[in-house]
């Protein structure tokens, strides 16, 4: 279940210089002609006649992504459908690849290593689940399996935290 609903701030750029503050809240998990649509309509009720320019003064549901004033409503569209599509996961992957949904949808496709408890949990699985090697149970208590995660995050691994879970990607 997605408990993520992008939406933005847009508003009337006529209206602003002129002094009044004009624009509305938009959905923007919807298709890009809607998203258009709306936008019209908020522009053909601004106080200012024939207003026809707009900026996104506001934004939310959209995790870590940063949306700039001029960002386009194609971009949106396609951040909001992707977050659609991910949830929670897909935008913190978002987030960590600075709004490249090419960059995000790779780390998802190639490099996402599952959702643990930690990363010390992370690294026990892979030992004894990934790797394959059979460990003798007398030498299992000695493994040092925080420092071993430690060393694997530290050249080989990155995890994003989302909702006290850990997301474990491997690097490109």
């Amino acid at each position: 279940m997605n408990n993520l609903e992008p939406r933005i701030y847009v508003a009337c750029l006529a209206a602003y210089n002129d002094g009044h503050l004009h624009g509305e809240w938009i959905n923007a998990n919807q298709d890009l002609d809607s998203l258009h649509e709306e936008v019209k309509h908020m522009l053909a009720a601004s106080p200012v006649p024939d207003a026809e320019e707009f900026a996104i003064h506001d934004f939310e549901g959209f995790g870590d992504v940063s949306i700039s004033e001029y960002t386009g409503l194609e971009t949106i569209h396609e951040l909001a459908e992707f977050i659609a599509e991910h949830d929670e996961l897909g935008a913190a992957v978002l987030g960590h690849s600075g709004g490249n949904i090419d960059d995000a949808q790779k780390l998802l496709d190639e490099c996402y290593h599952g959702e643990h408890d930690s990363e010390e949990d992370f690294a026990y699985n892979w030992i004894h689940e990934v790797d394959g090697r059979e460990i003798p149970e007398y030498l299992q208590s000695y493994i040092d399996y925080k420092a071993m995660a430690r060393d694997f995050f530290i050249n080989d691994f990155f995890s994003l935290e989302i909702n006290h879970k850990v997301h474990v990607f491997s690097y490109f």
